[in-house]
């Protein structure tokens, strides 16, 4: 038998993901097959593009629930960690890009709740595995795409 992977991910994160699957389950579920339904009623399926469209969503929207369920079924919480000074998973980290000292702010989750424009940043990015174990003032080497940054970590909570 195959190992799951194993889905770190904060409380909030996993609340997040049952909601969204009870949102898909409840709802999108039965507005899809109603949009097949409908499709159908517009005659031969072999040229009817609205019945091809809404099978495709649906396929979307089953696979969508059926990787929810299994983020949730492996889903591995995040306990806070008392330590503080040390970054890691769950933890928000201040950094300045060196040498401009432009400050940006993340908190570090698993890849399951990740979403940079709300400042989350999955603990499988450049930036995060970087910063993992430093401390408030390490100077710190990023590697990314764009090549090589360099960063004070200046707050971690």
């Amino acid at each position: 038998m195959a190992i799951e992977k194993v889905f770190p991910m904060t409380e909030a994160g996993k609340q997040k993901l049952e909601q969204e699957l009870e949102q898909l389950k409840t709802v999108k579920r039965k507005e899809v097959v109603e949009r097949i339904k409908i499709a159908r009623s517009f005659g031969d399926l072999s040229e009817n593009s609205e019945y091809d469209s809404a099978k495709e969503e649906q396929a979307f929207v089953e696979g969508r629930i059926t990787t929810i369920e299994n983020m949730i079924r492996n889903a591995k919480i995040i306990e806070e960690d008392a330590d503080s000074g040390t970054v890691s998973l769950g933890k928000s980290v201040t950094f300045k890009e060196l040498p401009d000292g432009e400050e940006e702010s993340y908190t570090i989750v698993g890849s399951a709740e990740a979403d940079p424009f709300e400042g989350k940043i999955s603990n499988d990015s450049p930036i995060a595995k970087s910063l993992i174990g430093k401390q408030v003032g390490d100077k710190v080497t990023v590697q990314t795409p764009g090549g090589e940054m360099f960063v004070e970590i200046v707050k971690i909570s």
